[in-house]
This record gives C-alpha cells, sequence and structure tokens, in this order.
C-alpha cells in the first residue's frame, strides 16, 4: 500500500469519526452525574448499520454530542461501561437535552420532542416507584455480582417480592397513559418497556387494542403485534408447541414423548444462587410426585461451556438438557423465557396450565390441576 493511500484512509477515518459532532444536525446535550467512566458510549441505527460513538464527559458528568441523521432514531446512551443505558428520541435538526444519575437510569429527564417529554412526564409522575424499583435493581445487581452462597436469601426473595409490586404498579400506570393518548408514539415506547418482556401475552394484546390513529400504521407498532401473535402461541391455555431437544446423553427427546403426561420444564441456569436454589427446591417436589404420570426436563441455557460441568448436575434425577445455543436456542424463543430461573407447567393434554410456576409448589400446582 503506498504512502498516499494510507494518508487518504487515515483522513477518511478521521473524518467519519468527527462527522458526528460537527456544527449542525442533531444535538444532544446535558449532564449525568455518577459516572465512573469519563466516556459515554451513544448507538443508534443509521442505513442499517449500527453506529456506535464514544461522548467525552467533564468532570461535572456534562458533555454535548451532534449527529446527522435524516429521520427519527432511537440512540441508545450506554452508561459506566453498559451497566445501565439511557434511551433517547430524535429526529433531524433536533435539539435534545439530556439530565440525570447513571444509577438511576430510568429516571433520566429527556426533553427536546414530543416523545421525550411525554415520556419524561411519564417518569415525572411515577418518580417514586421509579426510584424504588431502580434501588432494588441496584441492589440485586450487587448481590448477583458477589453471588456467595452465604448471601441472605430470605432478604432476596423479599427483595425480588418488592420488584415484583413495583413493577406490577408501574405496569398499571403504564396502561393508563396508553388509554388516555392512544394516538402517541410514546404509548408504543411504554408498550415496549412495560408489556413487550413481560410474561402477561393478554395485557400485551389489550394495550395493543388502545392504540389508534396515524401510529397503528408505523413499522414499530407492527413489530409490536406480530410480537403479541408469537408469544400468544406458548401463553397459558394454549396447547404446547412442539419441540425437540438433546439431553447430556445425546439422546434425542420430543414434547409428545409426554403425552399423557405433566410436564414440567425448567429454565434455569448453570451458575447463579437462584438456579441452584431452584434445582434444590425441584429436587424435593420430584421426591413427591407419582414418576408414571409426571415428568420433570431441565434445561441449561446460559453455559458458557459444553458440555455443563456444574457439580449438581450429575445428582440430578431427571432428564437434563445442556442447550448448546443458550439463549439463542429455539426452545427459549418458542416458549417466550424472558429470565432465569423459570419453570412451565404443561398438562396431561397438552395444555400448558402455567407459566413462571414457583419451583416450591410444584406438587401442590399439579393436585389442584388434576382434582386431586
Amino acid at each position: 500500500m503506498g504512502k498516499w493511500t494510507k494518508i487518504c484512509i487515515y483522513c477518511f477515518i478521521l473524518w467519519s469519526a468527527i462527522s458526528c459532532n460537527r456544527e449542525g444536525g442533531t444535538s444532544i446535550k446535558g449532564k449525568i452525574t455518577s459516572l465512573d467512566f469519563p466516556y459515554i458510549l451513544a448507538s443508534y441505527l443509521s442505513a442499517d448499520t449500527l453506529a456506535i460513538d464514544t461522548i467525552a464527559i467533564d468532570s461535572r458528568g456534562r458533555f454535548n454530542y451532534r449527529c446527522h441523521i435524516d429521520t427519527l432514531t432511537t440512540f441508545s446512551l450506554y452508561l459506566n461501561n453498559y451497566e445501565s443505558a439511557a434511551v433517547v428520541f430524535a429526529n433531524s435538526g433536533e435539539k435534545i437535552s439530556v439530565d440525570g444519575d447513571a444509577r438511576l437510569p430510568d429516571l433520566i429527564r429527556i426533553k427536546g420532542n414530543e416523545i421525550n417529554n411525554d415520556l419524561t412526564t411519564f417518569k415525572i409522575n411515577n418518580t417514586d416507584l421509579l426510584t424504588q424499583r431502580g434501588q432494588l435493581l441496584a441492589n440485586l445487581l450487587m448481590e448477583k455480582k458477589s453471588d456467595v452462597v452465604t448471601n441472605n436469601s430470605i432478604t432476596r426473595h423479599d427483595e425480588i417480592a418488592k420488584l415484583n409490586v413495583l413493577n406490577h404498579e408501574l405496569t398499571l400506570k403504564a396502561e393508563e397513559f396508553i388509554k388516555e393518548h392512544p394516538a402517541k408514539f410514546s404509548s408504543l415506547i411504554l408498550i415496549s418497556n412495560f408489556f413487550m418482556n413481560s410474561d402477561n401475552p393478554k395485557a400485551l394484546k389489550r394495550v395493543l387494542d388502545y392504540i389508534e390513529g396515524d401510529i397503528e400504521k408505523t413499522q414499530f407498532a407492527a413489530r409490536l403485534r406480530s410480537y403479541s401473535d408469537k408469544i400468544n402461541l406458548s401463553a397459558e391455555g394454549a396447547q404446547m408447541p412442539y419441540f425437540r431437544l438433546t439431553d447430556k446423553d445425546n439422546k434425542d427427546i420430543y414434547s409428545h414423548d409426554f403425552q399423557g403426561k405433566f410436564l414440567l420444564l425448567s429454565f434455569i441456569s448453570t451458575a447463579g444462587i437462584e438456579s441452584r436454589e431452584t434445582v434444590a427446591l425441584l429436587k424435593n417436589e420430584y421426591a413427591n410426585v407419582n414418576k408414571d404420570s409426571v415428568s420433570f426436563v431441565t434445561i441449561y441455557i446460559d453455559s458458557d461451556i459444553y458440555p455443563i460441568n456444574y457439580a449438581v448436575n450429575d445428582s440430578i434425577p431427571w432428564t437434563v438438557v445442556p442447550e448448546k445455543k443458550s439463549w439463542g436456542s429455539d426452545i427459549v424463543e418458542t416458549f417466550n423465557v424472558q429470565f432465569i430461573p423459570f419453570n412451565v407447567l404443561i398438562a396431561p393434554d397438552g395444555t400448558i396450565k402455567v407459566r413462571n410456576v414457583p419451583a416450591q409448589g410444584v406438587v401442590d400446582v399439579i393436585g389442584k390441576n388434576s382434582g386431586n
């Protein structure tokens, strides 16, 4: 490669790096406190290409970012090395302001157009709930990082229970907003934020039915409806979708192998306190079920090492499936698994009876659904 070719390539790279910060275009500026790193990472789609820029911040958390876009664009601002993120919606030539604390990303206030203003109003109206949820999520994240067996299990379960209550209250608040503003794009965003990863497909369908006006014709709305249709295939009351799995002994197992029996599908991790506790609890439940009428299948879906070498697997007395594709596996998508541990109970007639059934109490749930 010649000298001048190298210089031209270098100049092109330099121009690309600074093009989003030249004068004019769309501006995103503001202040975010509690940052542990002197930068923010911004990502967005530009002409079907994922663009990633590094935004420098000063000692007080202030930044000023410029970019040239042609249409409404979603920017993800990643904070503290991807530990949290804030989402900004911007169009060509708009000036967007950002203000908040990296420790509470859900409360970061973003203004500058109708979508951001509406979502910020929702945050302000629900500050107490979002603050409590943010603090609980921070506590749970710290516990997950430490992953120490001596952690107070009761306290952790109490925190998860409180988190579920807060999420439920926020979902109700989001639904109120959507009903009041059925023609606003911000309502679609709230549907995505609060109902997309919910384990309640009926609720997702219900809030989508509120939507009206021009936003019904958007690609975003179409994607939400397509997702709603998909997850209803594995909702409670639906027929169990077909699946084929390969267990730890390299034996193929099929969904139809369990006809006429209750089937508990348990999705867990190779590590993590919650998954270990789930295995221990399921062992107690399995000891008290009729093996002729009930089957358990445990599916490990986040193993970095294959085959799974976690010691507890050797002592699980039922079928164990180590999924090579992890979260990208067909079974995860088919049953709409959003988190782990996660248990699904399927009735002898193939009907999905209970999603997210607690490990402790599986026997009771089977009894209630079998008439015993």
